[in-house]
């Protein structure tokens, strides 16, 4: 069943999912509105939806016109629903609290992105900022209205697709943590039964719905594991409502804005504006993208980038998607290595036909998936096609800073012709890098072949690997592929702790 969801997840982007769960949200709302499980009437939240969305929609327009910035349809609809599921439907035709607060809110959050935005990126969520903006100004508060208990498994079901798909489980877990640790204390100290209590904080506040939908929006994450549980804990802390400095008490917004400073002051800054320099093919239906940055942009061999193109009829995975930098630090340009497959995404197809001085946009730099510390700890790789290009990365790296390491790479192909990099590889045999290249048809390789063919396996890493046990493992490539050798290698007795896998939101 997992398999089948990750496939599913596989294709589409996390954006999508988002918005794809908001707007089963607010379907199932008219629903449950119909039927008399939520007090709105479903014409109520219809028009509160289609009033938010125009006003947003428009907004966004004006803005990006006034700064002169691409417009992001997908993002403005995203945050547009979230502020329709928060902010309670008008009671009227005339009710003029409703139409005050989703007005302001709906222009600001849209602003935001423009006007607090730092190097062209975004500090704050925008839906969060918005709102809470709104209530210091006019007093009017968002009521969270989605956070019912008809609209939990719902909640639940979209919150673990989106958790899932962007592999953010230390941040909402760490989060989560941190509220049912506050609310179990408050139990404690209002002498209540510390079960019901917390039962009762998680199905009747947002606090599901907050940490899958807001807490992990990627623009506003920090960029590490121990960043981000810091980050979820310090949301997860201030989010209890009894939290307070003076007479201001904490808000689900307040707590997440105060998280997003965090966020802010510890993440790389970066939004780049990368020209095509040229096209290479690097192997079979494969080829890198060089690009020259507008400014420079440090970074560790391993780490990924949000790439945005804008292109017109985006399909289901839009126009943004997450690659690994396939170049150096060493080296002045920016490369992106990308297979294509038949039949293959919007993305990549726009990508395709860019030609020499296009542009695009790479932002929120990110990833754990980097070399040790220690130059002395003996290191494995596993790759699997496209899967490789971190260890492109990370190998010329150490090519061109002359770093000798001990490191063993089984890299996997379906034929000769689908590996790349190989002359990268070849020059890093002087640094202590070797490479086992393994193609599955034995039949696509020459008499001369000197890899391996089949399949990677328990008995080639122990024949290729003899010290396995001893080294840190590194794994790339498809989301099945990383999962299967995390299991041999685990079944083998290597521990947990010494296998890094390359997840990220959006492989490809």
């Amino acid at each position: 069943m997992l398999s089948w969801i990750d496939g599913y997840l596989n294709k589409v982007t996390m954006y999508r999912i988002v918005l794809y769960e908001l707007l089963v949200l607010l379907g199932f709302s008219v629903v449950y509105a119909t039927v008399g499980f939520i007090h709105y009437s479903a014409l109520a939240i219809l028009f509160s939806t289609l009033f938010i969305t125009l006003v947003s929609l428009g907004a966004n327009v004006v803005c990006a016109r006034v700064f002169k910035a691409t417009t992001n349809a997908e993002s403005a609809y995203i945050t547009a629903l979230i502020l329709a599921l928060i902010i309670a439907p008008p009671s009227s035709p005339t009710d003029g609290a409703y139409f005050s607060l989703a007005i302001w809110a709906a222009i600001w959050a849209m602003a935001v992105k423009y006007v607090l935005a730092i190097r062209n990126k975004h500090v704050f969520n925008p839906a969060a900022f918005a709102v809470a903006l709104t209530a210091l100004a006019f007093g009017q508060s968002a009521n969270w209205w989605v956070a019912t208990p008809s609209m939990l498994p719902v909640v639940l079901i979209g919150g673990f697709l989106v958790t899932r798909k962007i592999r953010r489980n230390d941040l909402v877990g760490s989060f989560l943590a941190a509220v049912l640790l506050s609310i179990a204390a408050s139990a404690i100290v209002q002498g209540v039964a510390i079960g019901p209590f917390v039962l009762k904080a998680l199905v009747q506040t947002p606090i599901l719905f907050f940490a899958t939908v807001m807490l992990t929006e990627p623009l506003t994450t920090p960029p590490t594991r121990t960043l981000r549980f810091w980050y979820g804990a310090i949301v997860g802390f201030l989010f209890a409502p009894w939290v307070h400095v003076g007479s201001l008490y904490s808000t689900p917004e307040l707590a997440l804005l105060v998280g997003n400073a965090f966020s802010y002051a510890v993440s790389p800054k970066q939004k780049l504006l990368l020209t095509l320099k040229e096209k290479v093919t690097t192997a079979n239906q494969t080829m890198d993208f060089v690009f020259s940055s507008d400014r420079p942009m440090p970074f560790a061999p391993g780490q990924y980038l949000e790439w945005t193109l804008g292109h017109d009829h985006p399909d289901s995975r839009g126009n943004r998607r997450y690659f690994t930098i396939a170049s150096a630090p060493t080296e002045e340009d920016i490369r992106l290595g990308v297979k294509f497959y038949p039949n293959g995404s919007s993305f990549k197809n726009a990508l395709a036909t860019m030609s020499v001085g296009d542009t695009l946009v790479a932002s929120q730099l990110t990833g754990d998936f980097v070399l040790p510390k220690d130059p002395g700890e003996k290191l494995a790789f596993i790759a699997g096609g496209i899967g490789v290009t971190p260890f492109r990365s990370m190998i010329k790296d150490l090519v061109d800073r002359n770093e000798t390491r001990s490191v063993v790479m089984l890299y996997a192909n379906k034929t000769r012709e689908d590996i790349a990099y190989a002359d990268v590889f070849q020059d890093a045999k002087a640094v202590g890098v070797r490479t086992i290249n393994v193609v599955a048809d034995p039949k696509a390789v020459p008499a001369d072949w000197s890899g391996r063919t089949g399949q990677i396996d328990e008995a080639m890493i122990r024949a290729d690997v003899p010290d396995f046990l001893d080294r840190r493992w590194y794994l790339s490539g498809p989301h099945g592929m990383v999962v299967a050798f995390d299991k041999t290698l685990r079944r083998m007795g290597v521990r947990k702790s010494k296998i890094k896998k390359d997840f990220f939101p959006g492989f490809a």
